[in-house]
């Protein structure tokens, strides 16, 4: 590992990359702002980008590319069947994760429908450490049942445990004794995503294939975040820290069944797909494929991106690639630590998390603090982060709220995206909104989709709340954005 000290003794972390190409950002008067979060009906994601200083809603299809994959995709061959470009993409991950089968599909989300498709049938359960909001909504959508056995830790904001994506296999034993045959399969996802971007410990891992393999069931890992995971085994996981990125990824996929993943995460690119051994399975997903995404040797990506993702893949398998993000990350959480901003520690991947439930403790589950919480970083910054809380969750079967058991504000930091002043702004004005919180208020919706709500539901704030902030920060900094 490459250790890189300042002489003065700050400890800040590094890029290892230059910047050659640049687009301009526009940071808005916090009047403008408030005007459009107002039109945006408080939901983040229907915000116009052009209004965005700092775009720290997700990592998906927005972490920067390397001259490598930019060149790469010259090479495609654009071809509806056939391509040399999807072949030169099969070889790479049979060579990193040594399966006999790659699938394709246009996104993350097309490998959960088409896997529910096949695998999921009413009264089914699906295991797993814990959910994704949209692998639930297909699960669901096939008549399953989602079970979350996630390790005690995990749902503690703060700890020092490394590995709080760990699933409780022992709960996981019982429950396959017991179920085995209502199980439709095992799900574990690396860098659990809604829980701070937690990751597993290799020793869990294996553990939980022995008790699938046990009973016949298959362990399907969803590996959109693997690369942070790799991170954490790498410098937190005693049984690899002597090992390369190489061997401890070959190492986790020779534990799993099907291994599946969002290249908008996992390869720096826009795509996703299947990786499987040989089985039963492999001809019937297939044909899925073709029936949803596309032909098998494209599977709804262009194939532009599918040369780049190839070359995004072998990156991953470079420590200071894939160590960029998790420290950028560590360096923020550590700062609002410092300033007493209540944060998920340890810090995890994909971004930092904040404690929507200590942050605005006044704001009623039911009014969706850590939407709220969004909307006013966004009035204070021009900072779009992500509601991942009770707004994330859908109602029962009768319309009652489903309370979260986290209520966090994601702040993702795409890899090789910001620079370390922008990283120092957010710290900086996430600090400023906390000494303000009291005037958050909490919104309810006006437009509540039944699916997937938080992506096109509209809001309203109960109060005046939203006018107060925007007049307390010109108040507090005159004459700055």
């Amino acid at each position: 590992m490459e250790t890189i000290s300042f002489f003065d003794g700050r400890k800040i972390p590094l890029e290892r990359h230059k910047v050659r190409i640049v687009q301009q950002l526009t940071l808005l008067p916090v009047e403008e702002r408030l005007e459009r979060i107002k039109e945006a009906s408080s939901n983040l994601y229907l915000l116009h980008n052009k209004d965005i200083f700092l775009d720290m809603l997700t990592d998906s299809g927005v972490n920067a590319m390397s001259d490598r994959q930019q060149a790469a995709m010259m090479q495609a061959d654009d071809a509806y069947a056939g391509s040399e470009s999807f072949f030169r993409l099969e070889k790479t991950l049979h060579g990193i994760f040594g399966m006999d089968h790659f699938l394709p599909v246009h996104q993350g989300r097309g490998c959960e429908k088409i896997l529910a498709d096949l695998l999921v049938k009413p009264g089914d359960i699906v295991p797993m450490n814990y959910h994704f909001t949209t692998t639930k909504a297909h699960i669901e959508r096939c008549g399953g049942e989602v079970i979350e056995l996630i390790c005690p830790e995990g749902l503690v904001y703060q700890s020092d445990h490394p590995f709080k994506g760990n699933i409780d296999t022992q709960a996981l034993a019982r429950l396959l004794d017991k179920e085995h045959d209502r199980v439709a399969f095992v799900r574990i996802e690396a860098g659990t995503n809604l829980i701070g971007g937690q990751p597993f410990s290799f020793a869990n891992l294996r553990e939980t294939a022995a008790i699938c393999h046990k009973h016949g069931i298959n362990l399907v890992m969803d590996a959109s975040l693997l690369q942070d995971n790799l991170y954490f085994l790498k410098t937190k996981d005693e049984e690899c820290k002597d090992l390369s990125l190489r061997e401890i990824m070959r190492a986790v996929a020779d534990l799993c069944d099907i291994i599946y993943f969002s290249a908008r995460k996992l390869g720096f690119a826009r795509g996703g797909g299947i990786c499987m051994r040989e089985s039963e399975l492999v001809d019937r997903l297939k044909e899925l494929v073709v029936l949803n995404e596309g032909f098998l040797t494209y599977g709804g990506m262009s194939v532009r991106e599918i040369e780049a993702i190839a070359v995004g893949l072998e990156e991953t398998l470079d420590f200071s690639v894939v160590s960029q993000g998790p420290e950028f990350i560590a360096y923020m959480v550590a700062k609002l630590e410092e300033r007493g901003v209540p944060v998920v520690t340890p810090a995890g991947g994909l971004g930092c998390h904040l404690d929507a439930s200590r942050f605005v403790p006044h704001i009623p589950s039911e009014q969706y603090p850590a939407a709220a919480l969004a909307a006013a970083l966004f009035i204070a910054g021009g900072i779009r982060g992500m509601e991942r809380g009770t707004l994330s969750e859908s109602r029962d079967a009768d319309g009652n709220e489903k309370i979260a058991e986290m209520e966090l504000l994601r702040l993702a930091i795409p890899r090789r995206v910001f620079t370390m002043s922008q990283i120092d702004y957010a710290i900086d004005r996430v600090t400023w909104l906390y000494e303000n919180r009291n005037l958050i208020g909490g919104l309810r919706f006006e437009h509540e989709p039944k699916i997937l709500r938080f992506f096109l539901g509209k809001l309203a704030p109960l109060s005046d709340w939203q006018e107060k902030i925007a007049a307390k920060f010109a108040s507090d900094l005159p004459g700055s954005l």
